[in-house]
């Protein structure tokens, strides 16, 4: 498990600090993610509200409005990224 830090210094780089640190996480993401960064796809896709299938249909096809990381042939999906989606970002 890596944290944005590392990620930003081993160049792929997720947020930027400041975005990071600017960025509002809901309650029950909070919950759900607690320190990790990245989520795998079945504790992700009740924090969206969307089945794991929904998920893995956007990763497939890159049809969705975030993209998740693949890792080892797994899919994981940056905190990050849904915190921006759930706060009304794209």
């Amino acid at each position: 498990m890596q944290t944005i830090q590392s990620l930003v210094s081993a160049g792929r780089e997720l947020v930027s600090t400041r975005e990071a640190a600017e960025l509002q996480i809901p309650p029950a993401l909070a919950a759900i993610a607690g320190n990790r960064d990245i989520l795998p796809t079945n504790e992700a896709a009740p924090a969206l509200n969307r089945r794991s299938q929904t998920l893995r249909k956007w990763a497939a096809f890159d049809c969705g409005p975030i993209r998740p990381v693949r890792i080892n042939g797994r899919l994981g999906w940056r905190v990050a990224d849904i915190a921006r989606l759930l706060n009304g970002g794209e």
